[in-house]
C-alpha cells in the first residue's frame, strides 16, 4: 500500500521524541534536593571560611567531589558518628573508612589525600628554621600528624647541630596501646644521618597522652646510649586527643 499523501513515510518510534523536539528542560524542582543545599553550603564557605561550620559540613564539603551525584549529608554524619570528629575521619586507616556504607576506595583515598595535604603544609612550619626556635610549630605539626592516628606510631625528627631539620621519619607502628623502639636502632639510624639532636614524639590513641612506666624507661635508655655518642634528646612529645605531654616540661629528661 502506498503511503497517504501529505504524511511521512517514517513514524517515530513510540516514546521517542519527535525529531527536532527540544529536550525537556530541568525544573528547579525537578532537580535532585541535594543539589541546592551544596550551593549554600559551598557560598557560607565562601563568605566566612569554615568558622562556624560543624564537623560533620566541612566533611560535606570535601565529599562533594569524590561523590557528585548523591546527598552526602548523611554519609559525613554517619563518618563522625563512627569517628568522632573530622579529624579523626581523616586520621582513620582507609579499610576501616570503607567499612562505612557508601564509602568506596575511592573516596577513602581522598579523605587520606587532605590529611597528607594538612600534614605537610604544618610540617613547612618548621622546615626552614631552627625547630627549638619555632616550638609551637614542632607541637602544632606532631599533633597534625599523629594525634588523631587510631594506631600508635613513633616518630622521630632528626635535627643537625643548627636544630635545623635533617629528616622526619616514622620509625614504627604498632598496635591500639603499642608499638615496638629499640633505642639501638634509634641510635643507629641517628648516626647514618649525621644527626646531632632528636625529638621523639608518639602518640597515645586512647586520647590520655600521659607517659607510662615502659615510655619513661625507653627514653631513659634513649638519653643514656645517645649520650656517650654525642647525640642529644631535647625532648620526647607524647600527643593525644586530649593534648600533649613533654618529658622535658615533665623534667623526664
Amino acid at each position: 500500500m502506498s503511503p497517504a499523501r501529505g504524511r511521512s513515510a517514517s513514524r517515530t518510534p513510540p516514546g521517542q521524541p519527535h525529531e527536532g523536539a527540544q529536550p525537556p528542560v530541568e525544573k528547579a524542582a525537578d532537580a535532585p534536593h541535594y543539589k541546592g543545599h551544596r550551593t549554600r553550603l559551598r557560598e557560607r564557605f565562601a563568605e566566612a571560611g569554615d568558622q562556624g561550620l560543624p564537623d560533620y559540613e566541612l566533611l560535606e564539603l570535601v565529599l562533594f567531589r569524590s561523590i557528585p551525584q548523591r546527598d552526602v549529608k548523611p554519609l559525613a554524619k554517619a563518618l563522625i558518628a563512627r569517628f568522632g570528629s573530622f579529624a579523626e575521619v581523616l586520621g582513620a586507616r582507609p579499610e576501616r573508612l570503607t567499612e562505612i556504607e557508601g564509602i568506596g576506595e575511592a573516596t577513602a583515598i581522598d579523605l587520606k589525600i587532605v590529611e597528607a595535604s594538612a600534614r605537610r603544609i604544618a610540617r613547612g612550619a618548621i622546615g626552614d628554621r631552627p625547630v627549638l626556635g619555632s616550638w609551637k610549630d614542632v607541637l602544632d605539626y606532631c599533633r597534625t600528624a599523629m594525634a588523631f592516628a587510631d594506631r600508635e606510631q613513633f616518630r622521630i625528627l632528626f635535627l643537625d647541630k643548627r636544630n635545623f631539620l635533617i629528616a622526619d621519619e616514622v620509625q614504627s607502628s604498632g598496635t591500639v596501646d603499642h608499638t615496638p623502639v629499640y633505642p639501638r636502632e634509634v641510635v643507629k639510624r641517628a648516626l647514618e644521618l649525621s644527626a646531632s639532636a632528636l625529638i621523639l614524639v608518639h602518640n597515645h590513641p586512647s586520647g590520655d597522652p600521659t607517659p607510662s612506666s615502659a615510655d619513661i624507661r625507653m627514653t631513659n635508655e634513649l638519653v643514656s646510649i645517645g649520650k656517650s655518642l654525642g647525640i642529644s634528646l631535647h625532648d620526647h612529645i607524647i600527643v593525644g586527643k586530649k593534648g600533649h605531654s613533654s618529658f622535658r616540661g615533665l623534667n623526664l629528661i
